[in-house]
């Protein structure tokens, strides 16, 4: 599946073995993680807010996160603008689902929550994603 996981979900992800945990690692070990270079600026940007500090042991730790991240993922290049979300800032995703071909959205966030789904590309939290991919075994 090509998946597109948003950068709040990556953060919560810090918390191992959380359901974002689970489920950001399970679309890294077993799906296509599909990111642009503005959802991958946004995930840097998120990232290195000092309200993160306290989950980092040292400085190694946020560029290792980022290089996983880059290297589990395939870059999309969007050749469309979207201007649908309630918050702006998070149209990318629906312009990075829309180009390449997303299967669906993991996402925390109730401002696209609310488009579920997006050209009938599903809008979904952890919980749900994890949910439906143990319902297909």
């Amino acid at each position: 599946m090509r998946i597109i996981v948003d950068a709040n979900v990556v953060i919560s992800a810090l918390s191992k073995f959380s359901v974002p945990f689970l489920a950001l690692a399970l679309v890294l070990d077993s799906h296509t993680n599909l990111i642009s270079e503005k959802t991958f600026e946004e995930l840097k940007v998120t990232l290195y807010q000092p309200k993160f500090d306290k989950y980092f042991f040292s400085d190694d730790t946020r560029p290792e996160i980022l290089e996983t991240i880059l290297q589990y993922s395939l870059v999309i290049i969007p050749g469309i603008t979207v201007t649908l979300c309630r918050d702006p800032n998070d149209d990318k995703y629906l312009e990075l689902a829309h180009s390449g071909k997303a299967d669906c959205i993991i996402t925390g966030d109730p401002d696209l929550l609310e488009l579920n789904p997006f050209e009938n590309i599903p809008i979904i939290t952890p919980k749900e994603f994890l949910d439906s991919i143990s319902s297909y075994k």
